[in-house]
């Protein structure tokens, strides 16, 4: 067993230690990560290049009919906000919520610590060589009549229909429908 040389390594560890998924592929996933951050003490680190856990948020207005997306410019799809772990996050909600408030612009977010979803999914990214997010999803909420800014992270960001999501989004439904049912 690795020793873990971080908080946020060691906290991540906990985190899906603890979490017990819904679904058999999310155990499945949640079993692949455990190994992956038994195998790497970077792990957290984005200068891991064979992949590295990022933290993501699903942004839910206070009714929890309507979700925050951001038009990603790399991307160029609408996606959940969140992003790369940072050296100073000391926890994995810690950094989803980071994420949340620099990319929405909006005080008073609030997580739930728990996770709800997870992702692997080949990208490149700051690295400038492919690699995977192995991508850890948490739901946020926002204050009642919550305003989101649009930062340089996003080409566009609003809020949408629970269940009226943009084109091009279908892969986001399983997530959403997961931190929907988290909250109700």
């Amino acid at each position: 067993m690795v020793t873990t040389t971080t908080p946020l390594h060691a906290d991540t560890l906990s985190t899906l230690e603890s979490w017990r998924p819904s679904t058999a592929a999310q155990e499945s996933l949640r079993q692949s990560y455990l190994g992956f951050l038994a195998a790497r003490e970077d792990a957290c680190a984005r200068e891991c290049a064979p992949g590295h856990v990022t933290a993501s948020a699903v942004v839910l207005d206070d009714s929890g009919e309507r979700v925050l997306l951001t038009l990603h410019p790399r991307v160029g799809r609408w996606l959940q906000l969140g992003g790369h772990c940072e050296p100073e996050d000391a926890t994995l909600a810690g950094a989803a919520l980071r994420e949340a408030q620099e990319e929405s612009g909006i005080p008073g977010l609030v997580i739930d610590p728990t996770p709800v979803h997870l992702d692997v999914h080949p990208i490149t990214c700051s690295l400038g060589v492919p690699t995977r997010h192995f991508d850890v999803r948490f739901v946020v909420r926002a204050p009642t009549g919550a305003q989101p800014v649009r930062s340089a992270e996003s080409d566009d960001l609003r809020w949408w229909p629970v269940a009226a999501l943009p084109p091009g989004s279908e892969d986001l439904t399983e997530l959403i429908a997961s931190a929907a049912e988290a909250t109700s």
